[in-house]
């Protein structure tokens, strides 16, 4: 079955192979809008070039998410490859160790050159969208946590989950995903501090990028109520969770019974489907066994009443939400009531009372943008500092900004634009994993010749079409 076959192994002079054939079209997009012309024009860490710019380096960190590295040296492996240098048309790309250390380079000061560095080509990108994506920015705000099992990392601290590591704040925009803030802070930081200033530079660029409405959203560490005042008089609008402290929770006790309004939830399977049998639930089969308390969701009620925040001159939405909860414990059945909060100064004409609550659960969709960023190694602690560190962040989450850059410059036009529109989505929304496999990591032969370099994709993918019109408009 297994026969032997008559084998000769050459040495291309001209052409080989590689596993990032996508990566020189993604090149060639980033040179189009000018990104690393606008980071060496605006962040200056060198006072000599030899042989890299500051752009060489934050493009290999970038490149290095976009192409699934699953750590800092991955570099390595394409800085031997050949063929992806003449993809994007290096002699050579900084190794893991000058990567760390061009990330030790960094104060805040730098990072900020940075972040500025990304808005101005942001802005670029924006501006050729259609009039209907500057009808609102919505703007997304939480912490999440980066551990680590260093010992020597300056500035990591334990956290409220008892991990040491680091607290940053990310700051993205719901509309694309892509991130338009992200803070390196010490573990034990408060998940809210700084998130006033972040928000106001987010608002800010989102007034440059033309947007004619502004959403903030943020869950109870993020109400930030001494702002509330200020951001309504911007003409900011804002849907934020409280936490459920006593007089809150008091003031939902003593509202009458025939205030509350049962809040409507779209069903969770297609009522239109014939029903199928339902296999054995057997996590409830293990908790009636050993006698632990069941929860189950009986009902929801909702009601809005105003409310004034102690910080606040000005009156506001709050609608609450309280929860019919059933227990189940040693067969015998108990009921109990879970409060929820949402303070809002959207208009009632705009959004209802439900439609606030909806609002609010559509923030939680910004926990998978932190998982992509999670994924491309964006949210990871490589290096030796607080700064370092949130330098590595930085860069690192560009591959998932360019995702989503990729996306909204795919061409909407012609007879199928209604096609376009839903490929060009596709995009936006896709997953970090799935879009490298998509768009980056296509297998291809890479030919030299006199005057240009040809990729010759030798595999098939789903979105191969939607690469090809892509395609066309890095390159023109």
């Amino acid at each position: 079955m297994l026969a032997g076959a008559n084998v000769r192994y050459e040495l291309a002079e001209k052409a080989g192979g590689t596993g990032y054939g996508g990566v020189a079209a993604v090149h060639a997009f980033v040179k189009k809008i000018g990104l690393a012309e606008a980071i060496d024009s605006r962040l200056h860490l060198f006072k000599r070039h030899a042989p890299y710019h500051e752009s060489d380096h934050v493009l290999n960190l970038a490149y290095n998410g976009l192409c699934g590295a699953l750590a800092l040296q991955d570099i390595e492996v394409r800085r031997n490859d050949e063929y992806f240098l003449d993809s994007i048309g290096a002699e050579r790309i900084p190794d893991p160790t000058t990567a760390g250390d061009f990330c030790r380079r960094f104060s805040p000061y730098h990072i900020d050159r940075l972040h500025e560095a990304i808005d101005e080509v942001r802005l670029k990108v924006w501006q050729t969208q259609d009039a209907d994506f500057f009808e609102e920015a919505v703007i997304d705000m939480d912490g999440t946590i980066v551990g680590t099992t260093g010992r020597c990392k300056e500035g990591m601290d334990l956290s409220y989950k008892n991990i040491w590591g680091y607290h940053p704040l990310v700051v993205t925009l719901a509309n694309t995903g892509e991130v338009l803030r992200l803070i390196n802070r010490g573990g034990n930081s408060n998940s809210a501090r700084g998130a006033s200033k972040q928000a106001d530079e987010a608002i800010e660029l989102c007034r440059k990028g033309g947007f004619r409405r502004i959403a903030l959203r943020g869950d109870t560490a993020f109400t930030q109520t001494e702002s509330l005042d200020q951001w309504d008089d911007q003409g900011v609008r804002f849907v934020f969770g409280i936490a459920a402290h006593k007089k809150l929770v008091d003031i939902a006790e003593n509202i009458g019974e025939t205030a509350w309004k049962r809040l409507p939830r779209d069903p969770k399977y297609d009522p239109s489907t014939e029903d199928r049998a339902r296999p054995k639930n057997e996590k409830l089969a293990v908790i009636n066994k050993r006698g632990y308390k069941n929860r189950r969701l009986n009902a929801e009620w909702y009601v809005e009443i105003p409310y004034r925040p102690s910080k606040c001159k000005k009156t506001y939405r709050l609608v609450i939400v309280r929860k019919d909860v059933d227990i189940t414990e040693q067969g015998r059945l108990f009921e109990d009531y879970k409060y929820f909060f949402y303070l809002s100064n959207e208009p009632t004409e705009l959004l209802s009372s439900s439609a606030v609550v909806y609002a609010s659960n559509k923030r939680c969709n910004q926990e998978n943008v932190i998982a992509q960023l999670t994924q491309c190694r964006a949210l990871h602690a490589p290096v030796d500092s607080l700064n370092s560190n949130w330098a590595f962040m930085v860069m690192t989450a560009l591959s998932w900004t360019l995702k989503a850059w990729i996306g909204l410059s795919i061409p909407v036009a012609g007879r199928h634009r209604e096609k376009h529109t839903e490929q060009k989505q596709r995009v936006i929304q896709m997953e970090h994993r799935k879009f490298v496999e998509q768009f980056v990591q296509l297998p291809a032969q890479i030919v030299r010749t006199g005057r240009m370099l040809k990729v010759r994709l030798l595999a098939f993918t789903d979105n191969l079409d939607i690469f090809n019109r892509w395609l066309r408009f890095a390159l023109e």
